[in-house]
């Protein structure tokens, strides 16, 4: 089992980092908020948490990176919830801060977590009902800290491709997803790129 790795940052967008090392490079997929805390970093120490899916005609291994073992332990939380799989997780994470999202579940706000692409009524209640006592226990809510990055950006489409390839790489189809970031860029062209993928989740239909 991979506890973390730590390493180079070869390659980063807003869902994948490419750490290498010891000459190897692992992919991992991150949430918005992991990419945000490692931007700009040269070395990374990322925690891993490991998804093997089978049953399909090919065997799936996967690694999911977060900055923080807080991050790491809510992801592991979220994933226990019926109907809320690997990639629910990360986006709820990308739309939502751990911190935000502690405060969102001990406080009952499902319209948060119901604006997050993917989670209706029942899946926010189940979230709620099921983390409400276990994020308390496991003392997640202490200390979390977002590490957020000022982005200097104009209208650009280097900020739109990544964007919009961010998007791709978690589900959604380029067409609409386009459309979406041109959008918000049209309106706030100075945005990084992290914060444009986190408006657009909240807008794709």
């Amino acid at each position: 089992m991979i506890e973390y790795i730590r390493g180079e940052l070869a390659e980063l967008t807003p869902a994948l980092a490419v750490v290498e090392a010891a000459g190897v490079g692992y992919a991992l997929n991150i949430s918005l908020n992991t990419y945000s805390a490692v931007q700009g970093r040269k070395e990374v120490k990322l925690y891993v948490n490991e998804s093997l899916v089978t049953g399909g005609r090919d065997d799936s291994f996967t690694l999911f990176g977060f900055a923080t073992k807080q991050e790491r332990e809510l992801y592991r939380l979220l994933i226990t919830v019926s109907g809320v799989g690997a990639n629910t997780a990360r986006m709820i994470l990308s739309t939502i801060s751990p911190a935000e999202l502690c405060n969102v579940i001990a406080n009952g706000d499902e319209r948060m977590l119901k604006a997050v692409k993917g989670i209706g009524p029942k899946a926010a209640q189940r979230i709620i009902l099921e983390l409400k006592d276990k994020i308390v226990a496991a003392g997640i809510a202490s200390e979390l800290h977002v590490n957020t990055t000022a982005a200097q950006a104009s209208v650009n489409t280097p900020v739109r491709d990544e964007a919009v390839a961010a998007l791709t790489m978690l589900g959604f189809s380029p067409a609409p997803s386009a459309k979406v970031v041109t959008a918000i860029l049209k309106d706030q062209p100075q945005l990084p790129v992290e914060q444009v993928v986190k408006l657009a989740l909240k807008q794709i239909k």
